[in-house]
């Protein structure tokens, strides 16, 4: 016995694709059972069955242990205890004595690409196999030659612990006996070519804290949920006609302890205040996906399905948003399934080929961004990206996903010249496998988590992108309406002076507001690389500065739409953003910050109170144009309204002049009430408004029998509701 076998030679070059055919317990020809194993860096093994030990010999000074059992009529459930040079012993199963944890059923689902809950058997699960505690492994490497897992436990050592692969799914798996909650690992595979790669776990639930990379063990079944009124009620809280106000954070710039992240924990606490206290409804996160580099802001993720070790544990995550849910407050979280690094321990050639990427780089790359693309037409990458999707909706109670950069996804020619992309079977620049991507991500979502929202980062005009896919739609809730960001933008960059000839500017979005479910965003984009702050995106001296945004702040809030705001737009920090610093809060505590940040506050909760504000924001029935056509003074009149009929005025003037006996229309006679006049004193202006009520008076005006004779402020908003109908 102390030769070795030729059927030995794979296992100990660590090159086997199949180690259980040899390693572990077999029957002899001889008769009873052999027991083989293959454990580097170990002087002695011994065979511990019913209390009995039986040595091992060691084959042709080798790591290749063997033990003829001859006594033995059934396979025995066996122990081994080994011994190193120290002297040192320990006691533990032998993995190859198990049994395949996945069964056909499953493997069967991955191969076809819907397995949507692959998360919960691919990667390392603490579980019981055959009645012992241990971690079971699996990875998708079709390509590989061999694959083992490696970590601390092993010394790192890719011959200790091969995988089976399992028939042609390509999946390899491996159970471990004794693994817990916290151990190290990596997946270290050969090529075909014979290259060794070190590469994280694709479906990780956790890693290390960069610049390491290893992933880590982790159990997600400790947690223990206390949101369980807001899960009830989230369908009817995120229906289309509920207030929805997002506060956008990136959690590792929002606030810092000097040079320190503040943990998942902490955040929770002080953000969850910050946005009660400000109104906001929702909490989207940038994305807190694994990623190596702070610079990428999380939109070049390695872990889609493990949150950040930057701020803490998964469970302190899950915290994070149980404590959300309890105080009343959503999260959504941005998704990238646009792209993924080119990192060597991440995605990347995972397997020595091109895996999750296309092999051809027309097809394959973002080179401005020097990312891979994903291949949306393999069905294992697809269930991958659709798997990660509903596991943040599944495992962490995420209420919603914003799917960044979709327009690269759409279309094959995006950001590339002529003859570096390749069209589509039709001859057509549309990414056809990411369309029917996209539709099923989001029929999945909806299906399987009813009040989820998904919402699309979209900059072109492709039609239909928040209808229903019944509708030949993209599926989408809502969609980010950049073309008001940047149309707005672009009018309250102009000189008020100017501001005649631009009208159509501001007055185009009400063309196309209803043709998508709408979100206005005001995101981390617009205030980072030279863009500038809000502030410094507005003319004039500081006092217009501050005039300005306060106005533009109002007509987002009264303009259709669902309600985006980047953390620290809110209360116009100076400075762009920059990642690597907290919010300079200091600035918040002194006009005309202070005032601009209260106006907000009012006006998110005018926004959530007030019905008109927000229940038709989706539908043509819930505005209407008082007078649009003012451009000579610049001014805009304008009507929101509710389903049963309940009305909101809103009367904008774009200029520093103060516009006396200013007549509008309204629908009825009676008092009216100014809810919010954003050049009050409070706020940082010049206090110019009507003495907070008005009545209207049966004087004909913009197709109105009645009609309110205002004094407007300058660079203001004025938001009136009827107190008394007569």
């Amino acid at each position: 016995m102390s030769n070795i076998e030729a059927e030995a030679w794979p296992i100990l070059e660590a090159r086997s694709h199949d180690p259980f055919s040899f390693l572990g317990c077999h029957k002899h020809k001889a008769g009873g059972y052999i027991i083989r194993v293959f454990r580097p860096g170990v002087v002695a093994v011994q065979v511990l069955i019913n209390g009995n030990s039986y040595p091992m010999i060691r084959c042709q000074d080798s790591d290749l242990f063997v033990c003829l059992l001859p006594t033995v009529e059934t396979t025995p459930a066996y122990r081994l205890r080994f011994e190193n040079a120290d002297g040192y012993q320990w006691e533990q199963d032998d993995p190859y004595r198990f049994l395949p944890m996945l069964g056909d059923l499953d493997l069967h689902l991955i191969g076809e690409g819907n397995h949507f809950e692959k998360y919960r058997i691919l990667g390392a699960h603490v579980r019981q196999h055959e009645g012992v505690q241990g971690t079971g492994f699996a990875v998708w490497a079709p390509s590989a030659s061999r694959v083992s897992v490696i970590g601390d436990f092993n010394r790192w050592d890719g011959r200790v612990h091969q995988m089976r692969v399992r028939g042609s799914s390509g999946i390899w798996e491996l159970f471990i006996p004794g693994l817990r909650q916290g151990e190290l690992y990596k997946y270290e595979i050969r090529t075909q070519t014979g290259t060794l790669l070190e590469k994280t776990d694709p479906y990780a639930q956790q890693m290390e804290v960069r610049p390491n990379t290893a992933s880590v063990i982790h159990d997600p079944h400790r947690y223990t949920w206390q949101d369980q009124q807001w899960m009830a009620e989230r369908p009817q809280r995120q229906q289309q006609d509920q207030p929805l106000s997002i506060y956008e954070v990136h959690l590792g710039s929002w606030r810092k302890d000097g040079e320190r992240f503040l943990n998942y924990r902490e955040l929770a606490h002080q953000l969850v205040e910050y946005c009660n206290w400000m109104g906001y409804t929702h909490i989207e996160l940038l994305p807190i996906t694994e990623h190596p580099f702070d610079g990428s802001w999380g939109y070049q993720t390695v872990g889609y399905f493990a949150p950040t070790s930057r701020f803490g544990s998964p469970d302190d995550f899950r915290y994070f948003v149980d404590y959300c849910h309890q105080h009343g407050i959503g999260v959504f979280l941005d998704w990238v399934p646009a792209h993924f690094p080119k990192d060597t321990h991440g995605l990347a050639r995972f397997d020595g080929t091109a895996l999750y990427e296309h092999e051809d780089p027309r097809l394959g790359e973002h080179k401005d961004w020097g990312t891979y693309i994903f291949n949306f037409g393999r069905n294992e990458v697809r269930n991958f990206l659709i798997a990660s999707a509903l596991f943040w909706l599944d495992r962490y109670h995420i209420d919603g996903l914003r799917v960044d950069a979709v327009a690269s996804m759409l279309y094959l020619d995006y950001s590339r010249n002529e003859g570096e992309w390749i069209p589509n079977r039709h001859g057509g620049r549309e990414n056809l496998e990411a369309v029917e991507f996209l539709k099923q991500f989001n029929c999945l979502v909806h299906e399987r988590f009813p009040g989820a929202v998904t919402m699309a980062e979209e900059s072109t005009s492709w039609p239909m992108v928040s209808r229903p896919t019944y509708l030949g739609g993209l599926g989408f809730t809502m969609k980010w309406n950049m073309g008001w960001m940047n149309d707005t933008l672009r009018y309250f960059a102009h000189d008020p002076v100017h501001r005649s000839y631009h009208h159509n500017q501001i007055t185009f979005s009400l063309v196309y507001a209803h043709t998508e479910n709408f979100v206005l965003p005001f995101s981390h984009d617009e205030v980072v690389h030279g863009k500038g702050s809000m502030p410094q995106k507005m003319p004039g001296d500081d006092w217009q500065k501050f005039a300005n945004l306060r106005l533009l702040y109002a007509y987002m809030f009264t303009h259709p739409g669902k309600k985006l705001q980047f953390m620290g737009v809110e209360f116009g920090q100076w400075q762009e953003w920059n990642e690597a610093v907290s919010l300079a809060w200091e600035q918040s505590a002194h006009m005309p910050h202070r005032g601009l940040q209260l106006l907000v506050r009012d006006l998110n909760r005018l926004h959530r109170r007030i019905p008109a504000l927000h229940e038709l924001d989706f539908s043509a029935d819930g505005f209407e144009w008082i007078d649009c056509n003012d451009a000579a003074r610049s001014v805009l009149g304008f009507a929101r309204k509710d389903k049963h009929g309940g009305t909101i005025y809103v009367v904008l003037n774009m200029t520093p002049v103060v516009r006396e006996h200013y007549r509008m229309g309204v629908f009825a006679g009676g008092h009216y009430r100014e809810l919010i006049n954003t050049d009050a004193a409070c706020y940082g202006g010049s206090n110019v408004g009507n003495s907070g009520r008005i009545e209207a008076e049966a004087i004909a005006a913009m197709g109105h029998e009645h009609s309110l004779l205002l004094r407007l402020p300058p660079l203001s908003a004025l938001i009136l509701q009827q107190e008394t109908p007569s």
